[in-house]
C-alpha cells in the first residue's frame, strides 16, 4: 500500500479567477510585458486627464463656456502579480487574512461642491 499525500494549497483558487474553463489567453504586463494569464492579472483602471495640470487654467481661461469639464482618460491597466505588489497595488495577506473574501472598500474620489 503506497500512502498518498496530498499537498497543501495555499490558495482556494490557486491565484486565479479561472474555475470551469481549462485555458484562458495570456495577456502582457503593462509594465514588464511578461506574459500572464488574464484570470490572474491584476486590473485596474488608470483615470488621468487629457489636459496636463499646467494648461487646465490656459485651456478653462480661453474657453467659451463657463462650466466646460475636461474630458479624462480611461486606461486599463493589466499588470502581472510582480509588478502589482512592487508598485502595491495588492500586498500580501496572512494566513487568515486570505481566508477573508470580502472585497476591499471602494475608492470614490470626493465631489468638489
Amino acid at each position: 500500500h503506497v500512502k498518498q499525500t496530498i499537498m497543501t494549497k495555499k490558495r482556494r483558487n490557486g491565484g486565479r479567477n479561472k474555475k470551469g474553463r481549462g485555458h484562458v489567453p495570456y495577456i502582457r504586463c503593462d509594465n514588464c510585458a511578461r506574459a500572464c494569464p488574464k484570470d490572474k492579472a491584476v486590473k485596474r483602471f488608470l483615470i488621468k486627464n487629457m489636459v496636463e495640470q499646467a494648461a487646465v487654467r490656459d485651456l478653462s481661461e480661453a474657453s467659451v463656456y463657463d462650466t466646460y469639464v475636461l474630458p479624462k482618460l480611461y486606461i486599463k491597466m493589466q499588470y502581472c502579480i510582480s509588478c502589482a505588489i512592487h508598485s502595491k497595488q495588492v500586498r500580501n495577506r496572512s494566513h487568515e487574512g486570505r481566508k477573508d473574501r470580502t472585497p476591499p472598500p471602494r475608492f470614490r474620489p470626493r465631489r468638489k461642491e
